[in-house]
């Protein structure tokens, strides 16, 4: 899932550091993109075990969680959201299909458009990889503390592109 759509909306201009304070400032910004790297790194461990069983891997796991997030969503709106080709989500969207994962579904309004839904084998493998993501989360939130959760957010927020922080 790595071919993207459209290139990142850069919101704003390239850091440069000017003197030693923007250094300092810098190396904290270096900090926080390690500490992003690692964070990602472990969050996504335990999932791709899981998903290894069934030989998904990172692109299906994303297909899965946002279908159960938005049932009834398009392939339009999930193409929308992932930001990767029609190929790409085609060749993960077959295999969900196929092993009864996910249903497409016409929609009785406009029947060219396909609906997704997660199937019964669908919803139990999201809300096992989505609860084993929440507990992490949920123990770093208490280990950081009550104001933890906004700031996160906050800074999750100020990552994604304009466009698309609106989403959620």
């Amino acid at each position: 899932m790595t071919a993207s759509r459209t290139p990142p909306d850069h919101d704003a201009p390239p850091v440069e550091p000017q003197d030693m304070e923007d250094m300092e400032d810098m190396e904290d910004l270096r900090q926080a993109i390690e500490l992003l790297f690692f964070a990602y790194r472990d969050f996504t461990a335990e999932p791709d075990a899981i998903l290894a069983r069934y030989g998904f891997g990172r692109a299906h796991h994303r297909v899965i969680y946002f279908v159960g997030r938005s049932p009834g969503m398009t392939v339009s709106q999930l193409l929308d959201i992932l930001q990767i080709t029609k190929q790409s989500l085609a060749r993960v969207l077959r295999q969900l299909v196929d092993e009864g994962f996910i249903e497409q579904r016409q929609d009785v309004g406009d029947g060219r458009r396909r609906l997704l839904h997660l199937c019964e084998k669908g919803i139990e493998i999201e809300a096992l990889l989505t609860a084993r993501q929440a507990e992490r989360i949920a123990a770093a939130y208490q280990n950081a503390g009550p104001d933890a959760p906004r700031g996160f957010k906050d800074v999750l927020r100020g990552i994604i592109n304009k466009k698309d922080r609106q989403r959620v």
